[in-house]
């Protein structure tokens, strides 16, 4: 029997995904306080073509009426009717170690009744961090990714036109706080596992120990690792930093089976393995028909036209299919077996939940 495409498809996916190899420091560890920082603000986007907010979001008139009034306008925001303008949260990431003049995304987002935001321009907003501080100003034309055409009833929308970006729209006017690199370094995991900080730490140690000197790093648990500057990167420490970013280091991550019910798909990883095991499953049909027949009185009785139900009851039972998995079965041999029975995704994610069951699936099962 050949293989179901589907299911071919499947674990050609997962073999890919699940190859190891050495990954850089780079992707596995970041340098400890040199993070990202949430910035907000408030703000707003006019030139809207009648799209923006209505006369029930007062907080949008109001903010223009302060607007016009600082540019020298005095209008009461009873007085203003405009329905161009859309009142905005504007959310941006400040980069670490990011210098005045760099320019970041933003996203705008209605939070008024505005409809549309496409075609619109942000005007001046600044941008506060947690502390309340003012690290960036946004300006610029909203890029939405969605459209709204038509009108009433024969209007089509596509993807969320309320929500659109500022492409570098921010400009940097303060650098965030940022732990610089000094003579002591701590890396923290991006994925916490102790094989993985201890198998930096040996890595660190071989290329950067003396001979009969202490070892710089140490893998202090399972997600930091500490490093001590050697004595000749001293005054260098961006470029210590550099040389640990290139390093290559073999990675572990635990076994572990992830489906998703709702869509039929499973991942798993070449770590898996199967107990031994006898797997049989066949599938079982209870088709339930009715149909409705009409019951014609015979001529010139006192009878009446009746509508009468017939309900058929089917029941098929596919003979049991089954397979054994040796000790030691892989995550190939698993799918290959599973595939030569004519198994459909569905009945993998059952079958893969009955073994965790039985304890024969030495991984984790998680479901989505």
């Amino acid at each position: 029997m050949r293989p179901h495409p589907r299911l071919t498809a499947l674990w050609l996916s997962a073999a890919l995904a699940s190859g190891q190899g050495a990954v850089r420091l780079k992707e596995l560890a970041s340098l400890e306080g040199a993070r990202d920082n949430q910035l907000i603000g408030y703000g707003l986007v006019v030139g809207l073509a009648g799209t923006g907010d209505r006369r029930q979001t007062v907080f949008s008139a109001q903010s223009l009426t302060n607007l016009l009034e600082r540019m020298g306008v005095s209008v009461p925001s009873t007085a203003i009717r405009v329905n161009n303008t859309a009142a905005v949260i504007v959310t941006g990431t400040l980069p670490p170690f990011a210098q005045p003049g760099t320019r970041v995304d933003v996203t705008a987002a209605a939070i008024g009744d505005a409809s549309n935001l496409q075609g619109g321009l942000l005007l001046l907003t600044s941008l506060l961090g947690a502390d309340g501080q003012t690290y960036a100003v946004a300006q610029g034309p909203v890029v939405t990714g969605g459209f709204v055409a038509g009108r009433g009833g024969t209007s089509q929308t596509v993807n969320h036109p309320t929500v659109g970006r500022v492409p570098s729209g921010a400009i940097v006017e303060r650098a965030p706080p940022s732990a610089e690199p000094g003579g002591f370094l701590r890396l923290q995991l991006r994925r916490v596992d102790f094989t993985t900080a201890a198998r930096i730490a040996e890595v660190i140690n071989r290329k950067f120990a003396s001979e009969g000197g202490p070892a710089p790093a140490r893998a202090e648990n399972s997600g930091l690792v500490s490093v001590q500057v050697p004595e000749r990167y001293r005054d260098r420490t961006t470029d210590f930093m550099a040389e640990l970013e290139s390093l290559s280091v073999e990675t572990d991550r635990p076994a572990r089976v992830v489906v998703n019910e709702r869509t039929g798909t499973i991942v798993m990883g070449k770590e898996v393995r199967i107990s031994p095991v006898a797997v049989m499953h066949g599938n079982l049909t209870v088709e339930i028909q009715t149909s409705f027949t009409v019951s014609q009185p015979a001529p010139l009785s006192s009878g009446t036209t009746e509508v009468v139900p017939q309900v058929g009851v089917g029941i098929k039972e596919e003979k049991a299919r089954n397979l054994v998995l040796k000790e030691g079965a892989t995550v190939e041999e698993l799918v290959r077996a599973l595939a030569s029975i004519g198994s459909t995704p569905r009945d993998i994610i059952a079958i893969l939940q009955s073994l965790a069951g039985a304890g024969a699936l030495e991984a984790e099962l998680e479901v989505l």
